[in-house]
Formats: structure tokens, C-alpha cells, sequence
């Protein structure tokens, strides 16, 4: 990657972010339209959001002992042609089946994307501090696409969305061929078939716990705000509101990224995070869920950098930090499908709301160890340029 253009780096970095998490972000207004067009039931769409996210954190599983030949830009193009193939052929169909093979197809492209975007950041000096830059550049996107999908799904429905959708990755695939052809330089001097250090088990357990505990309300949430009277368009216009706010944070966090004491960021993140999933299953009135809303969103944009700077930190070639966004998918993939079955069995979201504070809360205890020996050994976030390092 070219250092005398970084900025232009860290946009093409912020475009392969933002291509690689359209699925998380914009698949609860697909689900919520599905809904009111087919009348799919809540288990249903719990398996339509699991598969997506199986696909995603398969693609990422297959790349992770590879990372040390991949190339970023080889892997961002593949996926942007999966992504709108499959965006674009559901936009054109009403089975179940087909659907579900669409969410297969784009979850793989989100996947590859993802790893392009883990890959590409081991460019950098301070690889934790791309990925809070790629997510600011995100989250200012995703505020303009939470006002406009719900908009494109009241003129022209489901499939409206989908289309839309399928027009947005192909924007932003073009971006992402500012992304390096090559793999990190710290990736050339790994074993392929090396173990991971100790402290990266750590690492994804934490990442486990952290993710299946605040996403698993993640593909019903317009379906809790729904529940207390709010429509889409509303809950698109906090939801707005929300990602413009955790672009700040993270401008805040990539400014900090090398300075920071990681434990007690990582308690604020992820304690605040956890109360707002409580509260997002269990608040009644509006103003009070869209405070919960925001909340959630910033803490969750800050907490998930944090722990991956963590893995980056282990292993700075970009296998674990790859391995970990794998295992964020992973555990998603199954909270989501608890979460439906837990819904369509009580009646309600309320219970998932808790059950998310409970993740974070034991995510904090795995992670609070490493990220006090870090900060112990005065380590920062990501290894100084042209050096690796092992934690502990």
C-alpha cells in the first residue's frame, strides 16, 4: 500500500468496511420486510439471518490459514461480484429457499470482504486504528442508507430494498480497488500452519461471548421498535442518528488508538453496551429506546476494534484478527437463531435484551486480563511499523 497517500488507503479500507457489513447492518429491514410482504414467521427469518452469517464467518474461516498469500484486492473484488449477484437475485424472487441460498451466497461475499478488510489493515502502523477509521467512514455512510432504505422499501417494497442494496456494494466494490495486491508484511514471516499464541484463545473466546450476547437482537430490532409502536421510517431516522454518533467515537478512538489504557476502555465499551441491549427489550417509550439505540451502536463500534486490536496485538500478520471477525459471525450466526426460536416460544424480544448483558459482562472477564497485561507492559493497540511483538 502506498504511504504517501494515506488517506487514500484508509478510504478504500473505510469502502471495503462498509461493503463487508451491509449484511449486519441492513439485513433486520429485510427481515422486518419479508415479514410484512411473505408473513414469514420469526424462526424463519432466525434461519434466514443465521445463514447469512454462517456463510460470512465460513468465507473468513477459509481465508484465516491463507492470510499469509491472500491479497486484499483479489479478495474484495470476488466478494463484491458474490454480494450483488446474490442481492440483486433475491430482489427478484418471493421463495423461502431461494432467499435463503441468496443469504448463503451474499454471506460469503461479506465474508471475503471482511477478511480483505482484517488483511488490508496489517498494511498499516496501527492496524486497530484503520479499522476505527474504516468504521467511521461506515458509519457516516450507513446514516445517509438508514434514512434511505426504509424510504426505498415503502415506493417499492422488499425487493426495492434488495436492489438498492445490491446497487450500494457495487458503488463501493469499485472503491475497494485502492486496497493493496498483496499480503501484510508482517503476514510473509508467519508458518502457514503455526499455532496460535495462548492469549489468542482468549481473544476469540471473548469475541464470542461479546457477539452473541449484543447481536443476537441484532436481526429483530426493528421488530422490538415495532413492538412499542414505532415505524420503520422512525426507527431508520434513530438508527440515523445512532451511526452518525458512533462515527464520532470512532474518529475519537483512531485519534486515541495508540494511547488509550485498553482495560478501561474495554469496561466502558462493553459494560454500556450490555445495558443497552437490556434495555432495548425491555424500554416502552420511544425517547427511551432510541437513547438505548444509540448507546448500543456506539459502544458496540467502539468495543469491537478494542478487542480486535487485541488480536492484532497477539498476532500482527492478520490470521487471528481474521479467526476473530470469523468468530464474531459464528457466534451471531447462532444467537440469531436462538433468538428467533426464543421469540416465536415466549411471544416477545424482551428476555434477548438481557441475555446481551450477560455476553458482554462475560466477554469483559475473558478480556480484562489481556488487555491489562498490554496495558502493564505499556504495548499500544497495534505493533510499531516494521516490527511484530507477542502479548504476554
Amino acid at each position: 500500500m502506498n504511504r504517501r497517500q494515506p488517506w487514500l488507503a484508509l478510504a478504500a479500507i473505510g469502502a471495503a468496511t462498509a461493503a463487508a457489513h451491509i449484511g449486519n447492518n441492513f439485513t433486520t429491514y429485510l427481515v422486518g420486510g419479508l415479514i410484512d410482504r411473505y408473513h414469514f414467521s420469526p424462526s424463519q427469518m432466525g434461519v434466514f439471518a443465521m445463514s447469512e452469517t454462517l456463510a460470512y464467518a465460513a468465507a473468513m474461516f477459509g481465508v484465516a490459514p491463507r492470510a499469509a498469500s491472500c491479497s486484499p484486492r483479489r479478495l474484495a473484488l470476488a466478494a463484491s461480484t458474490l454480494v450483488v449477484a446474490a442481492q440483486a437475485g433475491s430482489a427478484a424472487t418471493s421463495g423461502f429457499a431461494l432467499l435463503l441460498a441468496g443469504r448463503v451466497v451474499a454471506g460469503l461475499g461479506f465474508g471475503l470482504m471482511n477478511s480483505a478488510v482484517n488483511l488490508a489493515a496489517g498494511h498499516q502502523d496501527h492496524p486497530a486504528r484503520a479499522i476505527s477509521t474504516g468504521i467511521m467512514l461506515q458509519t457516516l455512510l450507513y446514516a445517509l442508507v438508514n434514512i434511505g432504505l426504509p424510504m426505498m422499501g415503502a415506493a417499492h417494497g422488499v425487493g426495492g430494498m434488495f436492489a438498492a442494496l445490491a446497487g450500494l456494494s457495487a458503488v463501493l466494490g469499485l472503491a475497494t480497488l485502492r486496497l493493496p495486491d498483496t499480503a501484510a508484511p508482517a503476514a510473509h514471516g508467519q508458518a502457514r500452519a503455526a499455532p496460535l499464541p495462548r492469549q489468542g484463545w482468549w481473544v476469540l473466546a471473548a469475541m464470542a461471548l461479546f457477539c452473541a450476547g449484543s447481536l443476537a437482537i441484532w436481526p429483530f430490532m426493528e421488530r422490538a421498535a415495532h413492538a412499542i409502536g414505532l415505524s420503520a421510517a422512525r426507527f431508520g431516522r434513530y438508527q440515523s442518528l445512532a451511526t452518525l454518533l458512533s462515527a464520532g467515537g470512532n474518529a475519537l478512538l483512531a485519534l486515541l488508538a495508540g494511547r488509550i489504557v485498553r482495560r478501561w476502555a474495554l469496561t466502558a465499551a462493553l459494560l454500556a453496551c450490555g445495558l443497552a441491549c437490556a434495555g432495548l427489550t425491555t424500554l416502552t417509550l420511544p425517547g427511551a429506546f432510541a437513547a438505548a439505540l444509540v448507546v448500543y451502536n456506539v459502544s458496540w463500534f467502539l468495543a469491537y476494534p478494542l478487542l480486535l486490536g487485541l488480536a492484532y496485538a497477539a498476532d500482527p500478520g492478520g490470521r487471528l484478527a481474521v479467526m476473530t471477525t470469523a468468530t464474531w459471525l459464528l457466534a451471531e450466526s447462532a444467537a440469531a437463531m436462538g433468538a428467533g426460536t426464543i421469540a416465536q416460544t415466549a411471544g416477545s424480544y424482551t428476555i434477548i435484551g438481557p441475555l446481551g448483558l450477560a455476553g458482554c459482562v462475560g466477554a469483559l472477564l475473558l478480556a480484562w486480563p489481556l488487555a491489562s497485561r498490554a496495558d502493564a507492559g505499556q504495548r499500544r493497540l497495534a505493533p510499531p511499523s516494521g516490527q511484530c511483538r507477542q502479548d504476554g
